[in-house]
């Protein structure tokens, strides 16, 4: 079993910067790519974007120039540091890692007030 713990989410206002965490643990044998989702009340849930494990990153255009994605690979911890927030980019947001199949985390709220 693979268990990932996000936090970091929160309330911040437009303009403003947050950075989520997510730590992988348990049967773990490799981790490949990582990286994050997210969903707005009443919307599909959507890529931000990811990286694999070389670093390579790719990110949705909403986001791209604003939120930065890195991991540790010593930790099994992936990061998206979010910037210049908007208020659309309130939703829950979830991390994901691939290894021997696709694990999600629990999801955390993150809420950009106007």
């Amino acid at each position: 079993q693979v268990q990932l713990v996000e936090s970091g989410g929160g309330l911040v206002q437009a303009g403003g910067s947050l950075r989520l965490s997510c730590a992988a643990s348990g049967s773990i044998f490799s981790i490949n790519t990582m990286g994050w989702y997210r969903q707005a009340p009443g919307k599909q849930r959507e890529v931000v974007g990811f990286i694999a494990r070389a670093g390579f990153t790719n990110y949705a255009d909403s986001v791209k120039g604003r939120f930065t994605i890195s991991r540790d690979n010593a930790k099994n911890t992936v990061y998206l540091q979010m910037n210049s927030l908007k208020p659309e980019d309130t939703a829950v947001y979830y991390c994901y890692v691939d290894s021997s199949g696709r694990y999600w985390g629990q999801g955390t709220q993150v809420t950009v007030s106007s």
